[in-house]
């Protein structure tokens, strides 16, 4: 780990924290022309019927959609909170690696309170997460080790980064959104540069079996959180007829642009230390489609 790094971080983390009740306008409401979620990243859009949606129905969509979303940022920020919040217990008061967890923990739960409030101001009401998500999230991260758990949380902030990209890069994205990615990508990326000075130490140490079990965690954190987002529930709030029949043209449809719009960071994230072999390449482009 690069000590002098993480000391800069913790530095930058205290001296210019990111208040959302200060950061983010609040107040404003959204704009006859504000949209909630690029197209590029609905579940409908390239499809037949997206074309035959009314205006407000494709307005509708990206509300739901992006309330699904940062839904399943902070439960799953609030699941890796719980593991750093054991895991601290076991590393000295004063090493650097203590320090920025405990400024990572005050800024996750920042964002779980941001992640609400902007849940509240669209008038959400987030999809639960099924059973086996529940008992997925929860079992990982009581018995996963260390290593495990830190290179699933680098694979899904990864995501969310990306996906906050294109959404706070949008023109007419509503503008309480655009601030809401703006934080959580500054703050997320100093998360990213953390992890992954962490990760060195594990992967340099790692031969080919170790190498090989780290790229199907993220592997399978990537799906855990792809499958989160596209609900059918979502299709019966905007009308659709016959939902069961969108839900699974959406979900192949949303697989593929996961894939094309969300894998490039993580690819050369598991690139680096060599996770690509034999025996998780042909895994990667089954399951996420990716192009290794």
């Amino acid at each position: 780990m690069d000590v002098q790094v993480i000391e800069r971080l913790i530095k930058i983390s205290k001296e210019h924290p990111l208040l959302p009740e200060k950061y983010i306008p609040w107040e404003l409401e959204p704009g006859a022309d504000d949209i909630f979620l690029p197209e590029i990243l609905n579940s409908l859009h390239g499809l037949k019927i997206y074309d035959h949606l009314t205006p407000t129905q494709k307005l509708e969509l990206g509300r739901h959609e992006l309330v699904q979303v940062i839904a399943s940022y902070a439960w799953g920020e609030c699941m890796f909170c719980l593991f750093m919040t054991r895991h601290i217990l076991t590393l000295p008061l004063d090493s650097v690696e203590h320090r920025f967890i405990l400024r990572e923990l005050i800024e996750e739960f920042r964002h779980q309170e941001m992640f609400g409030e902007a849940i509240s101001k669209l008038g959400g009401s987030p999809v639960k997460q099924s059973g086996i998500h529940k008992f997925l999230g929860e079992f990982s991260n009581k018995y996963l080790p260390a290593d495990y758990l830190f290179m699933g949380s680098v694979s899904v902030e990864l995501v969310t980064d990306i996906y906050g990209n294109y959404a706070r890069r949008a023109p007419n994205i509503y503008p309480v959104l655009k601030k809401m990615f703006d934080l959580h990508n500054i703050e997320e990326g100093r998360h990213i540069l953390f992890t992954k000075s962490l990760l060195k130490t594990y992967a340099a140490k790692a031969g080919y079996i170790k190498r090989t079990s780290y790229s199907y965690v993220i592997l399978f954190n990537i799906l855990f959180v792809r499958t989160m987002y596209v609900k059918k529930e979502i299709f019966e709030r905007i009308g659709l007829e016959n939902p069961d029949r969108v839900f699974k043209i959406a979900s192949k449809n949303f697989k593929r642009k996961f894939s094309d719009t969300c894998l490039k960071d993580i690819i050369e994230f598991v690139d680096e230390w060599n996770g690509f072999n034999l025996l998780t390449r042909w895994a990667w482009r089954w399951v996420l489609n990716a192009k290794v």
